[in-house]
């Protein structure tokens, strides 16, 4: 195995300059270039001139019949043409911008030439000269994404070179028990497949081996780190006072739905183990991951141990204290915000007494986690709306502190599939049920000519003493985008709406000042609220009945189910009306279905179908693998399947102790490549 290791530079032919256009590709090892499979193959149908079809794509047989025609025109363009005698018949190629090709056609030799028939002109224009050896009618030839530094043909002439002497030595990642279950081929069997098939058939069963295998690895690599991480951090023994925590839930005034009682179970499970807790709790809009989060708080206090929650915000953060304050201090428990809001001597203090231990619930943004904040036993650690967070961004925020308990929370539903591929290193907790009695948030499509019936509404709903929020792309006017902004809107809507009190808010504001708008807001101080995706996240004001979003074509189906979940958290019937004139057909479908569902799991998968992996968190952001072969989503099946192969392979070995060889191998891959 170690051989597969070795650089490319090991290679007859790879020089300084081969050796970097290599690994600008990503192909730096001998394994590397084993695994470089091709984007696609071209079927090389050999054909005489009498079976071949216009505009097909086909090979042709033939003799040199004239010496080749140089010409050169433009910058560095070429076209050479030659005339190949067969069936009795001249036909002229063309080949633009190869001019090496030219001391390969000698008059009198038989050559293969694959391109482009023109029945009308009966010529080709040729894409590739072909090796007469080896050649069957049924070839395939396989073509890499490559680049300018590195030719086609050089790389292919690489991969040969590499699959002929390395290709034995490949390391079984499915062993022979996994392969006869789903009917894998063996590594050398998929490099040889993958590379060099002599039938569409083979380079199928290749290409479907190839996607498990991929699938199948990369959930080793995450139960295996999932298995260290549990291995090397002995976490915090968290021995709450059950009975206490029984009389903080009865203080809600509501009984947990059995979706909340179910993840609090599971998360104090985890808080009483030795072993540090790393875990994602998700749930829609409105299931009460909050009070959740405030029991698993009060529980790790009646341990002994302080609690922080980080919010993505400082308005989130700031709501979360305002609303989880006067719980605890029911039980005379401390609580304290760290903002930016504070001065450095106001500062100073507060961290002083956290790392004294007088507070014992610590709440703010990521500053909880700067240097300069100690604290004197931190227990737990809860993250808000942190599922932008990689895996080794949620490794290292694990290794702050003496291994505290780490909860992270989304409200962004995650379909199954993501969630194992985004998050399989983690534990996952889902309530997947609304409190009773919840109203629907009854959803509406508009398009921008129905504008005197959307404000005629908003009057009616007014006078009811509705709050409504209004959200716009944009701040300001933009000369590279036609779409409202929020200054524009909240200029017309002072017009329109001349008796009510209508404010701004927008991310460049101050925090005190943003801060002043939305507790004015939840006060009722405030009837109409113009703002940017600023309040897609958490902010609860349980009077706002009205969501109005202007060119909501332009958001995701997540983000507009986010926005849409900032009513509908009061008493009265709400209502979000999408304002859109659409011009592509997948933005007319997005907000066709947010006018049939408001269950965020649905949402959240067509949203995948939708947009793709890549698309819907923004691959560097998120830390979505870059998958070669596979596609998670359209290979769905096949994902699930490897994930619930890998759980019983490391259910029955978790040290991998009677697959050496496979640990070894996972042990010298880099984890951090999972980001």
């Amino acid at each position: 195995m170690s051989e597969l290791f070795q650089s490319v530079s090991y290679l007859n032919g790879v020089g300084a300059k081969t050796q970097q256009a290599l690994a600008d590709l990503g192909i730096v090892t001998i394994q590397d270039l084993l695994y470089y499979f091709p984007l696609r193959y071209e079927d090389l149908l050999l054909k005489s001139v009498a079976e071949a079809i216009d505009q097909e794509k086909i090979v042709l047989n033939g003799v040199v019949a004239s010496n080749p025609v140089l010409r050169r025109f433009g910058y560095k363009k070429t076209l050479l043409v030659v005339r190949l005698l067969l069936d009795n018949e001249t036909i002229p190629v063309s080949f633009f911008n190869q001019p090496w090709l030219q001391e390969k056609f000698i008059v009198g030799k038989q050559v293969l030439v694959y391109g482009r028939w023109n029945a009308d002109k009966r010529s080709l224009t040729g894409m590739k000269a072909l090796s007469t050896t080896n050649f069957s009618k049924e070839s395939l030839d396989a073509v890499y994404p490559t680049n300018k530094k590195l030719h086609q043909k050089t790389l292919v002439k690489l991969i040969r070179q590499a699959v002929t002497k390395y290709s034995d030595q490949a390391l079984e990642i499915c062993d022979s028990d996994l392969r006869r279950k789903y009917h894998l081929l063996t590594e050398t069997q998929i490099i040889q497949g993958m590379h060099f098939p002599q039938t569409l058939k083979q380079a199928q069963a290749a290409r479907r081996s190839a996607k498990f295998r991929e699938l199948y690895l990369y959930q080793l690599r995450l139960a295996y780190l999932k298995q260290q991480d549990q291995n090397s951090s002995i976490g915090v023994r968290e021995n709450y006072n059950e009975e206490y925590v029984q009389q903080f839930v009865q203080q809600f005034g509501f009984e947990l739905t059995q979706a909340q009682q179910r993840v609090l179970g599971e998360i104090l499970q985890d808080m009483k183990s030795p072993q540090a807790m790393n875990r994602l709790l998700q749930g829609d809009v409105g299931s009460g991951k909050t009070a959740v989060a405030a029991t698993a708080m009060f529980a790790a206090v009646t341990a002994g141990y302080q609690a922080s929650l980080m919010a993505p915000t400082e308005i989130l953060a700031q709501q979360h204290y305002l609303k989880l304050c006067p719980l605890f201090a029911q039980f005379q428990l401390t609580t304290v915000l760290l903002t930016s809001a504070l001065t450095p001597a106001q500062r100073a203090q507060e961290l002083s007494k956290i790392k004294s231990g007088r507070y014992n619930i610590i709440i703010g943004t990521q500053a909880l986690f700067q240097t300069d904040v100690s604290y004197q036993r931190l227990g737990l650690v809860i993250i808000d709306e942190q599922h932008r967070f990689g895996v080794e961004q949620r490794r290292s925020l694990r290794q702050k502190g003496q291994s505290p308990d780490v909860l992270l929370m989304t409200a962004t539903p995650i379909p199954r599939t993501l969630a194992i591929t985004y998050y399989g290193e983690m534990d996952l907790s889902i309530i997947d049920e609304l409190p009773a009695g919840r109203k629907r948030v009854e959803t509406f499509w508009l398009r921008f000519n129905k504008m005197d019936q959307v404000q005629h509404f908003l009057k009616l709903q007014l006078q009811q003493q509705a709050q409504i929020f209004v959200i716009a792309p944009l701040i300001s006017e933009s000369e590279k985008m036609d779409l409202h902004n929020a200054e524009e809107i909240y200029q017309q809507l002072q017009q329109e709406f001349s008796q009510y009190r209508i404010a701004l808010l927008h991310g460049q504001m101050g925090a005190d000042q943003k801060d002043t708008v939305m507790q004015n807001f939840q006060d009722r101080q405030i009837d109409i609220l113009v703002s940017t995706t600023v309040v897609e996240v958490g902010v609860d004001v349980p009077n706002a009945s009205v969501m109005v979003i202007y060119n909501a074509d332009r958001f995701g189906l997540s983000q507009l189910h986010q926005l849409r979940g900032r009513v509908g958290r009061g008493l009265r019937q709400s209502y979000c009306i999408l304002l859109a004139d659409p011009h592509n057909k997948t933005a007319i479908e997005r907000l066709r279905i947010m006018t049939q569902t408001n269950d965020g799991f649905k949402l959240a998968q067509k949203d995948l179908q939708l947009r793709g992996f890549g698309d819907l968190f923004g691959n560097k952001q998120s830390g979505i693998p870059d998958f070669k072969v596979a596609d998670p989503l359209a290979d769905e099946p096949m994902l699930l399947t490897a994930h619930q192969e890998v759980q019983q392979l490391f259910a029955s070995d978790p040290s991998l102790t009677h697959h050496l060889q496979l640990r070894t191998y996972l042990q010298s891959q880099q984890l951090d490549n999972l980001d």
